[in-house]
């Protein structure tokens, strides 16, 4: 954070460390030879992944202008965190398609087995969750997505007695623990409306709700202004469609992608809410 370590509460395997990903290169990652992304998202097609936050307020405008990002600057600039399931199946395959396809970026990824990697220095702005982007710190956690965007996809989900194991195939080996087994929280899938639309997704893991747990606590601690509560609606419900624009910027908590833009569906049905957020407290 502003160049100076932190604790989280849980390891992190930083773009410094051996096995990390360096969101800050501007080459490709895994093919160095390569500058610009292979097919990049509007607007990416640059050698820089990320950018610097824009739209602050007066008065810390002109201090980073004067001296850079500050922990106190950026404590008062970061109000949310984005929650994402990348639809990558694993933080490797999420790395690269964001790094070396797409030129996007995002702060944090969060594999199956509930190992933590970060690509770039919090102060950055990272390219993940469009109008929250100057705001936020984004989060993405490794799932293969909704069984109805992937029809292929349930026959890897296998029953072993009473829990769910997901066949990885080959992409097994870019996970950081050998061996590792993928088990969703809840055995069966779960199906809910997002965008008024119903999808249908197998949870995510023990370990990665563990991990998850952790690191929103310590955003929190970081970030003041970021509360550990999600969008909800009147009555107190989670709100499960796109927040407005005034909406989006009146907030201050955890997000997930679709309450930044209806075009999102992510982090899904199966995200445990209750879970996630619960388990900070």
């Amino acid at each position: 954070m502003c160049g100076e370590p932190v604790d989280v509460g849980v390891p992190v395997v930083t773009w410094k460390d051996p096995g990390g990903w360096d969101g800050h290169l501007e080459t490709c990652f895994f093919d160095r030879t390569r500058v610009l992304p292979r097919t990049p998202a509007e607007g990416c097609d640059e050698p820089l992944r990320y950018g610097p936050r824009r739209n602050l307020a007066g008065d810390i405008a002109a201090e980073v202008s004067a001296g850079g990002w500050t922990r106190a600057l950026l404590q008062r600039q970061v109000e949310q965190v984005v929650v994402h399931y990348d639809e990558c199946g694993t933080s490797r395959r999420c790395f690269e398609v964001l790094h070396d396809l797409r030129g996007l970026s995002c702060h944090l990824l969060l594999d199956l087995d509930g190992t933590l990697y970060q690509t770039l220095d919090l102060a950055e702005r990272a390219r993940h969750a469009g109008g929250a982007n100057d705001r936020s710190i984004g989060i993405e956690i490794a799932h293969e997505g909704p069984l109805e965007v992937h029809p292929d996809l349930a026959a890897r989900y296998r029953k072993e007695g009473e829990r769910t194991v997901l066949d990885l195939g080959e992409r097994a080996s870019d996970l950081r623990t050998k061996g590792f087994v993928v088990r969703p929280a809840r055995a069966e899938p779960v199906s809910g409306r997002i965008q008024q639309k119903v999808y249908t997704q197998y949870d995510f893991t023990d370990e990665q709700y563990r991990t998850l747990a952790r690191l929103l606590e310590a955003l929190s601690r970081l970030f003041p202004r970021v509360a550990l509560e999600a969008p909800r609606d009147a009555a107190g419900a989670l709100r499960l469609e796109a927040l407005s624009r005034e909406e989006l910027a009146a907030f201050r908590g955890v997000l997930g992608h679709f309450h930044v833009t209806s075009a999102k569906q992510d982090p899904g049905p199966a995200f445990d809410w209750a879970r996630a957020l619960g388990g900070t407290r």
